[in-house]
């Protein structure tokens, strides 16, 4: 792909963020993105990397190991995908950020492969906002509980919620999913809130996500 296009994408998607967080009086420095590069290679990731992009998404351990040796150490790497608990090792080794945390033997797995590797690593929980029986997450009754017992373990930082919205032709009607979402991390004391891609991002921001992860729209 060529580096103008990433180049214009990349600053057409940073447009769009400035201008949603600016219509809820918010700052855009207040909204982290995280570039999915799960479908793109090295040199596509490396690119948006050059161009400021810290944060970067990969889904699948196997497929991330190259990128992540392959590009600086001051990519923040997030592990945005389904992380499975015979991975955990491998996810610890790898990444900086599990974005996905979705039941508590995963956290257990993590928390023990933290102290295996003597390292802290940060965790959004999942939240399955929607109820959907095929999305993956705590319900929003459980989170509470949930957080409770991750909090007393000594090697996962728990920043904040995630979630994923059904995806719908019209952003408007999972506002209030974004909503709930920002509610239960402000009720929890929790500082970020990670919803939003490609399709709802600005509804998203406009709801107080502080993270967005964006792929699509930066490589169409």
């Amino acid at each position: 792909m060529i580096p103008s296009r990433i180049q214009k994408n990349l600053d057409e998607v940073r447009r769009r963020i400035a201008a949603a967080a600016q219509r809820a009086g918010r700052s855009p420095e207040d909204v982290r993105l995280i570039a999915v590069t799960k479908t793109v290679g090295i040199e596509e990731a490396r690119i948006l990397h050059d161009l400021g992009v810290e944060d970067l998404g990969e889904n699948r351990v196997h497929i991330a190991r190259e990128k992540i040796d392959a590009l600086p150490d001051t990519v923040r790497w997030h592990m945005i995908g389904n992380c499975q608990r015979r991975k955990a090792r491998d996810t610890v080794q790898l990444f900086d950020v599990v974005d996905a945390v979705d039941r508590l033997p995963l956290a257990e797995a993590l928390e023990q492969r933290c102290q295996e590797q003597d390292k802290v690593l940060q965790v959004l929980l999942e939240v399955n906002v929607y109820g959907e029986q095929a999305k993956h997450g705590f319900a929003p009754d459980e989170v509470a509980p949930a957080l409770d017992r991750i909090q007393r373990f000594e090697r996962l930082d728990v920043q904040g919620l995630m979630t994923m919205a059904p995806f719908v032709d019209d952003p408007e009607t999972v506002r209030p999913v974004f909503g709930r979402l920002r509610e239960l991390a402000k009720g929890l004391g929790l500082p970020e809130v990670s919803m939003g891609m490609t399709n709802d991002f600005e509804v998203a921001i406009e709801e107080g996500a502080t993270q967005v992860r964006i792929g699509t729209a930066l490589f169409a």
